[in-house]
């Protein structure tokens, strides 16, 4: 691609520039696009598109309080199993919530409208969870955990994911409780997990070792964990999955907190563990590599460390590569052509920011899903499905926030070829095969501008699907200038596409559009 005072010409892209004075009384440049000629980048897991239940949502726990109840009188419950919090934290943070019921038809729908995908159970909680052996689990934990998963619960998870077309992904206990006395880590609870699993007809398709290494200590690890320790504990990890368990994943390490915006560990854990040290004292064994990233800490951890005023910015959007660019060196250097999956990711980590419920956050999740799938990131795992402010459901009435429904369009409109629509400096566009329609494109065009609109010119006609809001910090979100709701059966609606004639289309301020391009004939797409 080359760049002139007159046009951008490649890959099927033209994209028409303009001059310092025309820029100052012009709009944003037009985009020319010919959907017949966006060459193929690489293809995604059918499963990229997942979601996270957190371990101490089946098991019941405290778990980060939503902002609606932070003024609330404490419940009775808030008592039950309090040490179960992540160590260090504030316990005022966290809220008591029942487990969650996997059964409920809702829930069960609406998962399922988003399959196929990964259903991860794991999370901070996980690493300090002990698996009852039998039918009747204790009522307390025993010595050296935090929380009792009972048969009947893991049973539900199980139940859950064969409804919604879900594959399994968890993690496995790694507090003191799952060790020898010589603090060395023991099979027997993981052993007892996916025997039980398989016992019942359930599958478990992958599993990290722990979460979060890199905060081992913050998860629960024994005192002292370190580097040397966690690779000693993975190579006995690996070899009892290899010997018992040879069909499941190795995912790891399950790393958070570094990014190339910042090459140190953060400051404020003097227990940070530097992946690096990790991957050297583990060596190979895993499958892919798994990573998390959150853009900021929420208001709950650290209030004013990001703004709804930046949650556009191109700073905070582009945060999501940078974290990758860091973990995919990494990758390079210790596990070379392991795919990358993304297991954890939200608006902001500690529960999501106030806006992450609302139509605000949209563009933030839409534009990683974008431009992970063009950087070949094989699955991305929101967190939540439905628990806290960053859920893609409302925690109490399980009905969709403006997130799903985003979600919902992506996975009925962008297949898992990634083509290559170029880079459009103020503009994020992103191409797919359409999903389920041979030779078919699906252009996703995010307008994160709040005051000018934004001209796509296709050469052919489109079917488009845009999604607005009258108030970007509110839960309602409209499509095609129709608001979108549950029905009275809770059916979903008929997404139903407006067609756009050959020629320019305005992308509006703060909207991202969805254009279907059924006679693209893209023979990347066959």
């Amino acid at each position: 691609m080359t760049r002139s005072s007159g046009f951008k010409v490649g890959m099927g892209i033209v994209v028409a520039a303009l001059t310092g004075s025309q820029k100052a009384t012009a709009q944003a440049p037009t985009i020319s696009v010919d959907p017949s000629r966006l060459p193929r980048l690489g293809t995604i897991d059918a499963r990229f598109q997942s979601y996270n239940v957190e371990m101490v949502e089946v098991t019941g726990g405290r778990f980060w309080k939503p902002y609606r109840a932070s003024a609330a009188a404490p419940s009775a419950r808030d008592a039950v199993n309090a040490e179960n919090v992540p160590a260090g934290s504030n316990s005022d943070l966290y809220a008591y919530r029942e487990p969650i019921d996997l059964s409920n038809p809702r829930l069960r729908a609406l998962a399922a409208a988003l399959a196929p995908a990964y259903m991860r159970v794991s999370g901070t909680w996980a690493n300090t969870t002990y698996f009852a052996e039998s039918d009747d689990a204790p009522a307390t934990p025993p010595s050296g955990f935090r929380a009792v998963l009972s048969r009947e619960r893991w049973k539900a998870v199980i139940d859950f994911a064969h409804a919604a077309s879900a594959e399994i992904v968890t993690s496995m206990a790694i507090s003191p409780g799952v060790r020898d006395a010589a603090g060395r880590w023991q099979s027997d609870q993981a052993r007892r997990l996916f025997a039980y699993t398989r016992s019942v007809g359930g599958r478990i398709a992958a599993a990290e070792f722990m979460n979060e290494p890199t905060l081992a200590a913050m998860g629960g690890a024994p005192k002292g964990y370190d580097a040397a320790a966690y690779g000693r504990d993975f190579k006995t990890f690996v070899a009892f999955i290899k010997a018992s368990e040879p069909d499941v994943m190795v995912l790891g390490p399950g790393s958070i907190g570094e990014t190339t915006a910042s090459q140190s560990p953060p400051q404020s854990s003097a227990d940070f563990i530097a992946t690096r040290d990790l991957l050297a004292a583990s060596g190979p064994g895993i499958d892919a590599f798994s990573y998390h990233h959150y853009g900021a800490l929420s208001q709950r951890c650290a209030p004013g460390q990001t703004t709804p005023e930046a949650a556009l910015s191109e700073t905070r959007l582009a945060s999501t590569g940078q974290t990758l660019a860091f973990y995919q060196s990494l990758r390079d250097e210790f596990a070379p052509d392991k795919p990358m999956w993304l297991t954890e990711t939200a608006e902001a980590a500690c529960g999501g920011n106030p806006w992450a419920s609302t139509f605000l956050d949209t563009f933030r999740y839409l534009d990683q899903l974008g431009r992970l799938a063009r950087a070949g990131v094989q699955v991305v795992a929101h967190n939540t499905l439905a628990a806290s402010d960053y859920g893609l459901l409302d925690e109490k009435t399980l009905r969709p926030r403006p997130n799903y429904w985003a979600a919902l369009l992506w996975r009925r409109l962008m297949g898992t070829i990634a083509l290559d629509a170029g880079v459009h400096d103020g503009t994020h566009l992103y191409a797919h095969c359409r999903r389920g329609a041979r030779g078919a494109v699906t252009l996703l065009a995010i307008n994160t501008d709040r005051t000018t609109a934004v001209t796509l010119r296709l050469p052919g006609s489109s079917e488009r699907y845009t999604l607005s809001a009258d108030d970007l910090q509110g839960a309602g979100v409209k499509l095609n200038g129709t608001a979108l709701e549950l029905g009275p059966n809770d059916d979903l609606p008929r997404f139903a596409a407006v067609t756009s004639p050959p020629g320019p289309i305005e992308i509006g301020p703060a909207t991202m559009t969805f254009l279907t391009v059924e006679d693209a004939n893209n023979p990347a797409c066959d």
